[in-house]
């Protein structure tokens, strides 16, 4: 969703605010802008596209002041246009907001029939004509921003700055994240710790409901009632964090050959490698006392998360309720209070799953949180925090976070296990020893698979549709592995359990349709054979996704075949998206399509 950077400086500050969008690129945007003030005048700097649009206007038109505001915008309401594009000017007010205000329309006809005239389609304007009418009124910066905030409604992360006021910034959140870093005689503000890291690495996060008057050496925060308040300072991570692609043509490229790297580093925040147990200090949550679990997730966190169901059903017998986020929080879900809830976003900011967790945390439940940026709201409203340690990932569509994320979900899953006794201590070594062995193996199944991924890319590219399809944990696989192939090459495509074949989608096969096969050689690979025999049977186009046992157990003719080393249940998972990421990506890069930002995405989703 859309980025947001502010800085209140001791020199010219666009170049600096241009660069630090850069590291907000990750989050999707359709266009962007800069505003400073200088000499009592507000100037700004917009262009459709990407930044390089930006600085192209900028090196035409250089910026000048030591104070401005910054933005990335992904288009919500009004088409992703020049004119649209923030930050929006108002009678000396400038305006950058990264969400919805829900009662825009009836501000704006309010605004209008007072004689207000609008130059834009959005509604984010609404915010910077109303601060104008109340200065118009009489109001002071302070007090206008207080009754701006009292009036709109919705979820809102607003950067402002006044002609009139060369040393402030004002913000606001509620909903989407907003952070204010403090520099040495700077102080700055951002949509996260990342776009804040070349300046800072000490950051405190507004809450929502929060507002602040940010000056050159400090901040002031209030509450929504304008009562001050105190939000601690923390030392951020992200700074430790180089954000570029190295010697890979594109960030996705990057995060996928990472997965060996970090993942070794979330098994050794969980797993005890010289016991070969799961460290109970790491678990957080007592699973002795918790009868079912209700997960939830967005996108590919779902997926994983439907992944890890099967893990907890199976390794610790315990129920477990897995929805979208934004199908569960309007559901009304009649929740034990014995029960724990389990949330998994990326971001640490997803609206929907923020939204799940308020609902069960209301309810009474115990909240885990599957997170990659510790310091972001889902981590700091749970009562247990289980990082994945991925580090920045800046492709939209998520590779390493989703290992990661299986990971931690597997170590969870024995760990809830062990204690609740239905994995014995002998069982619980063996899983750890293959969790141990699966940066190895995903290093050596990435060297081996590339150039065959990369040619059975070039014949995947000239199809208009493809089906994925899956048993077991193979399942949430298949959906998995279609969704990276749509999100990225725009090749509609869709996943499905293997014995649903007959109910529906075999209506779809013919000589012209890929279908992928994802099957190990476990439990349901007799199974998910049989339904590849009704594919060839119908002249389907088969991609069998398999293992030596399994490739070595089926004798049927394959479009092409993909052989992975024999794995455990437990890590099969993990080894078996490296060939549905990279095939996705290959893909995408045949078709020339904008692989680390697709079309109509964004990274974070942190409003409805």
């Amino acid at each position: 969703m859309c980025g947001i950077v502010g800085i209140v400086g001791e020199r010219p500050v666009a170049e600096r605010l241009v660069d630090a969008l850069k590291r907000l690129e990750y989050r999707g945007y359709d266009s962007a802008g800069v505003a400073t003030v200088l000499d009592g005048k507000l100037e700004r700097r917009r262009a459709e596209g990407k930044l390089f649009n930006l600085e192209t206007r900028l090196q035409a038109e250089p910026l000048a002041g030591n104070i401005g505001i910054a933005h990335t915008r992904w288009a919500t309401h009004g088409a992703p246009t020049e004119n649209n594009a923030h930050p929006h000017f108002t009678d000396g007010v400038a305006v950058v907001h990264n969400g919805i205000i829900e009662n825009f329309s009836e501000i704006k006809d309010e605004l209008i029939d007072g004689g207000a005239t609008f130059a834009t389609q959005t509604d984010t304007e609404v915010v910077a004509q109303l601060l104008a009418k109340y200065r118009r009124d009489g109001l002071g910066r302070r007090e206008a921003m207080h009754e701006m905030l009292r009036r709109v409604t919705g979820a809102y992360a607003l950067a402002v700055i006044f002609s009139d006021d060369p040393s402030t910034i004002m913000a606001a959140r509620s909903g989407p994240p907003l952070a204010i870093g403090y520099g040495d005689g700077e102080m700055f503000l951002g949509s996260d710790a990342i776009a804040l890291s070349p300046f800072t690495n000490r950051i405190a996060y507004l809450q929502d409901g929060d507002w602040a008057i940010i000056g050159r050496k400090t901040a002031h925060i209030f509450d929504l009632d304008g009562n001050p308040v105190e939000r601690p300072v923390q030392i951020s991570s992200a700074a430790a964090y180089m954000v570029d692609k190295g010697n890979h043509r594109h960030f996705m490229e990057k995060e996928i050959y990472e997965q060996p790297e970090v993942i070794s580093h979330a098994l050794g925040h969980y797993v005890d490698l010289i016991e070969n147990r799961i460290d109970a200090s790491a678990v957080g949550i007592d699973f002795t006392k918790v009868t079912s679990l209700a997960m939830s997730a967005c996108g590919t966190a779902y997926l994983a998360g439907l992944i890890g169901k099967y893990w907890f059903e199976r390794y610790a017998r315990l129920p477990v309720e897995a929805d979208v986020a934004s199908e569960f929080r309007y559901r009304e879900i009649p929740l034990s209070k014995d029960a724990a809830a389990l949330f998994i976003s990326q971001s640490g900011e997803t609206a929907d799953t923020l939204a799940s967790l308020r609902y069960c945390k209301d309810e009474g439940l115990q909240i885990g949180a599957v997170v990659n940026v510790r310091e972001s709201t889902i981590a700091r409203e749970s009562d247990a925090v289980f990082p994945i340690m991925a580090g920045p990932e800046i492709g939209v569509a998520s590779t390493k976070a989703f290992t990661c994320q299986l990971s931690v979900l597997a170590a969870l899953a024995i760990g809830a296990g062990r204690a609740r006794g239905t994995v014995s201590p002998e069982e619980e070594k063996r899983l750890v020893r293959h969790l141990a062995e699966m940066p190895r193996i995903m290093s050596s199944v990435l060297n081996s698979i590339q150039p065959k991924m990369e040619s059975l890319a070039r014949e995947l590219s000239k199809c208009r549709d493809v089906l994925y399809l899956g048993r077991g944990t193979s399942f949430p696989l298949a959906m998995e592995g279609a969704l990276k192939l749509k999100e990225i090459s725009y090749i509609h495509a869709e996943g499905y359990a293997a014995g649903e074949l007959k109910h529906g989608p075999i209506a779809l096969i013919d000589e012209n349709m890929p279908v992928i096969v994802i099957a190990p050689h476990d439990r349901f690979f007799e199974k998910t054979v049989s339904n590849m025999q009704e594919v060839a049977a119908r002249g389907g186009r088969i991609i069998f996704i398999t293992d030596e046992k399994g490739a070595a157990a089926s004798k049927l003719e394959t479009m092409s075949t993909i052989v992975l080393p024999n794995v455990d249940e437990i890590i099969a998972p993990m080894i078996f998206s490296l060939p549905i990421q990279l095939l996705a990506y290959h893909t995408a890069v045949f078709l020339g399509t904008d692989v680390d930002q697709p079309r109509n995405l964004a990274k974070s989703v942190t409003v409805e």
